[in-house]
């Protein structure tokens, strides 16, 4: 297995923040502060603490890595095509590369080649995947869909296609395709000063062990900032009560219920708090005892005279008398309705069955009891004489009978009756004494405890004077909606202050005990302690809360030991860095132009163990860190991944994208004589915006009669990275651009005979440019037959032998040069007002060009015969 192959397997096991960093670290290659806060997050969530936004790990599928490899395995890639939401690029089309020898794709910007090799490295499941692949812009998002490819590719010479589509792992196979990207510059300066070469891969947990120190800090810091100042409630641990015992086991542990269960004090307890602490500094207890438990037993009859008087007047007492006043009125209507008869008797006096008569008749009655003994009243004889005139009766006895007669019907006896009950009622309720009797001693000594009680006593004596008075009224004239309304009576306030005097009273009996008082003292700092916990139970919820959180931080530790990355790191090493892979990366840095570096293998034993590290060395005794330039750094990249995929088993195709946007002529011309080499065994893709580059591939290819194919990407109508056979114009030979050049002259002659004068212009104007073009690369290609090229550093003398300049050649070029020059699609020509010449006159000026190729080129063959090697 590969390196990375390893450490997907050996991730799994892995803390979940570890395995997420994995992730980061195959795709990113550094961890950057959001990743650092984000890992942290996620390492203290797997230890109970929440994190706010809900973070979830990720882990490095098998998928993600590069496949297995058999020995001697070959897989090639001939073609991807069918491309469809990949950036903008134009669906339906097919790049295809060479199956043996050398495929070069040049792109410049814009044209496409990016989505080609985001693709590639997705599918490949290279590491470099930091590049997104975006849909068309152009699309509307129900157009949009997962970017998705097709793949032929020749497996140990067998063909098979096979689908791609982004966010699913594709064919094993094409992992089995090397990708050249950043990750592969792997060469830095380690702790130990040493400017080590890490192989690809071990990189991660190199970087891995040194996320687990960065979060190891952050844990350390954030406990720092999290510690518990006991400085409030640190006293109270010193106590042996039920508080102190809570103070000395507090921990994350400790239950914040129970905290609180401890410092809510009830009324009761607050007040027997205040009565043990005055009780215990009271200087003689058994006075004070006799003295509360009197003012108790005050208190306690004061609030008895309370309850008894207002039960006179109650809301009870005062219905029942409404009621018997009603009711007499009521029976009072009845009986004056059967009086009315009697009072209609001839020969009566005015009034005579009235009250004052009747009160009359009864006086009479209870004077004939005494004065006509022997006699019932009203039966008195007619020789006896009148109670009230004393006059002998006569006839006038039959009418005592007569009168009597009224007096005990049955209504007049209701009425009476019913008055006398309202009567009785109210007598009781009127004339009865509402004095509460609260002596001006009495009324100090309520004051003294309790101003607002002794208030509420003379609001209620107040009250129940206003209520009798009141209620007498209404018994006059019936308005008892007017009554004042019961007051509110003090009693149970007075009994309770009466039952904490005589509780207070057997305390201070308590506290003259001795016995008793080591007791009141112990149930004493109970709740003193109680007090003061609860004016410290913020600080003591928060501590709770602080351990608890120090607890969990605590137990993050042990994921971040990198014991395990160590172990890890140790065994891969063991089997990658080897004196072959060292022997490789020399040879590579040799081909590449860099070979004042070298590579050795430096061991150092620790604890018996032997480890092992590839370090690059430079003669002397200068850091290649303080040297080394970024073209330097890039060929030592170039040279890791050669001598890694050389070491390795299989001969997978490779792909570079950009291999040398960092190098000098010199070293590109290094580069591609090693990427010529590479290609004489397996499969070689290069996407490249350098033309330069790509011109210099071409050649060295055909020296080396190495097989090699050119393409070009492209902007279309249909979109963009549509590929075209061959080298763009600016680095094709002349014969092809002389090609190319008639095929827009022919563009132009349509356009003008079709009426399109104004395009047709424009566009011989752009084909001169690219004439006078084509003669500046005739000039080096023919003339001069590429004794020395543009950019390229060195002089071909040998080329000499096939060249030689003439007068007409002069004539000829400066004349051609001349002309498209001041045809050429530029400001110049507007200026001068030039008039662009007929497409026919621009066809015979390509005829021009290609005649004189012709002819230099049978010159150049006589030479050849001419001069001899």
């Amino acid at each position: 297995m590969t390196i990375l192959q390893e450490i997907q397997k050996w991730s799994v096991a892995l803390p979940s923040w570890q395995q997420d960093a994995i992730v980061r670290l195959f795709n990113k290659g550094k961890l950057d502060i959001a990743d650092f806060d984000d890992l942290y997050a996620l390492l203290k969530s797997a230890h109970a603490i929440s994190d706010p936004i809900g973070r979830v790990a990720s882990k490095l599928a098998a998928g993600q890595v590069t496949a297995p490899q058999a020995a001697n395995s070959v897989v090639r890639l001939t073609a991807l095509k069918n491309l469809r939401h990949v950036n903008a690029l134009a669906e339906k089309q097919t790049l295809t590369f060479k199956e043996d020898g050398l495929t070069v794709i040049y792109g410049n910007n814009g044209s496409g080649k990016s989505g080609y090799t985001r693709a590639l490295k997705r599918a490949c499941r290279a590491r470099d995947q930091s590049e997104s692949i975006f849909p068309n812009a152009k699309l509307t998002p129900n157009q949009v869909g997962k970017p998705e490819a097709e793949f032929d590719l020749v497996i140990n010479g067998q063909p098979i296609t096979t689908k791609w589509e982004d966010g699913t792992p594709a064919l094993d196979a094409l992992s089995n395709i090397a990708i050249f990207d950043s990750r592969c510059a792997r060469a830095y300066l380690d702790e130990e000063g040493d400017f080590a070469y890490v192989p690809y891969g071990l990189d991660i947990l190199e970087e891995l062990a040194k996320a687990c120190a960065k979060l190891k800090a952050m844990l350390d810091e954030e406990g720092r900032k999290n510690a518990v100042s006991s400085a409030i409630y640190a006293h109270l641990a010193n106590s042996s009560t039920v508080v102190g015992k809570l103070i000395t086991s507090l921990s994350g542990k400790t239950k914040p219920a129970a905290v609180e269960a401890l410092v809510t004090l009830s009324n009761e307890e607050e007040t027997k708090r205040l009565e043990i602490e005055t009780s215990l500094k009271e200087g003689n207890p058994k006075d004070r005892a006799q003295q509360l438990t009197l003012l108790s037993g005050r208190f306690a009859n004061l609030a008895k005279r309370c309850t008894d008087t207002l039960a006179f007047v109650n809301e009870t007492e005062v219905t029942i008398l409404h009621g018997l006043i009603d009711a007499s009125k009521a029976a009072r209507a009845a009986a004056d309705i059967a009086a009315n008869q009697f009072k209609q008797t001839p020969g009566q006096l005015p009034g005579t069955g009235g009250t004052a008569w009747q009160e009359l008749f009864e006086a009479a009655k209870k004077f004939a009891a005494e004065s006509h003994i022997g006699e019932e009243f009203p039966h008195l004889k007619a020789e006896s004489q009148c109670p009230l005139c004393q006059q002998t009766l006569g006839d006038a006895a039959e009418r005592i009978v007569t009168f009597d007669a009224f007096i005990q019907q049955e209504a007049e006896k209701l009425a009476r009756d019913k008055k006398a009950e309202a009567v009785e009622k109210y007598n009781a309720i009127v004339k009865a004494d509402l004095t509460i009797s609260m002596e001006p001693e009495l009324r100090t000594e309520i004051n003294a405890a309790d101003e607002a009680l002794a208030k509420a006593c003379n609001d209620f004596q107040a009250g129940l004077t206003s209520r009798q008075i009141s209620i007498k009224k209404a018994c006059g004239d019936g308005a008892w909606d007017l009554v004042s309304g019961e007051p509110v009576n003090p009693a149970s306030k007075l009994v309770a202050l009466a039952n904490q005097f005589s509780e207070n009273a057997a305390t201070l009996l308590q506290a003259a005990d001795e016995n008793a008082r080591i007791a009141l003292e112990k149930e004493l700092k109970e709740l003193n302690d109680r007090f003061a916990l609860s004016q410290a139970k913020a600080a003591v919820l928060d501590a709770i809360a602080k351990f608890d959180y120090a607890a969990k931080l605590k137990s993050c530790e042990a994921d971040v030991k990198t014991n395990a990355i160590t172990i890890k790191s140790n065994e891969l090493n063991e089997q990658v860095v080897s004196k072959n892979l060292a022997d490789e990366l020399n040879a590579e840095f040799k081909l590449l132009g860099v070979d004042e570096l070298h590579v050795d293998i430096s061991t150092k034993v620790v604890k018996g163990k032997a480890n092992h590290k590839l370090v690059i060395k430079l003669p002397g005794a200068k850091l290649p860190k303080d040297i080394l330039s970024e073209g330097e750094q890039r060929a030592i990249a170039i040279a890791s991944f050669f001598a890694e995929v050389n070491v390795g088993s299989g001969l997978g195709g490779i792909v570079f994208d950009d291999p040398v946007s960092s190098l000098d002529h010199q070293r590109r011309s290094n580069v591609v004589q090693r990427l010529v080499q590479e290609a004489s065994k397996r499969q070689v893709i290069v996407f490249t915006h350098d033309l330069y580059f790509m011109c210099l591939i071409e050649k060295l290819a055909a020296q080396a009669q190495t097989p090699c194919v050119m393409s070009s990407l492209r902007r279309t109508a249909d979109g963009f990275g549509v590929a075209v056979a061959g080298i763009p114009f600016d680095g094709s030979p002349v014969k092809t651009r002389v090609k190319a050049l008639r095929a827009i002259q022919g563009e132009c002659l349509a356009m003008h005979k079709a009426g399109n004068t104004d395009e047709a212009s424009e566009k011989v104007r752009h084909c001169y440019g690219l004439l006078r073009m084509a003669w500046e690369r005739a000039v080096e290609e023919l003339l001069l037959n590429g004794v020395i090229w543009r950019f390229d550093t060195g002089v071909s003398t040998q080329a000499l032998r096939e060249v030689a300049v003439e007068d007409s050649d002069y004539h000829t070029i400066y004349a051609a040069m001349s002309k498209s020059s001041s045809y050429a699609a530029h400001d110049g020509a507007a200026i001068a007002q030039v008039a662009t010449p007929h497409p026919d006159v621009l066809g015979a000026d390509i005829d021009a060009l290609e005649v004189w190729r012709v002819a230099t080129e049978a010159r150049k063959a006589k030479l050849r015969e001419n001069r001899p090697k």
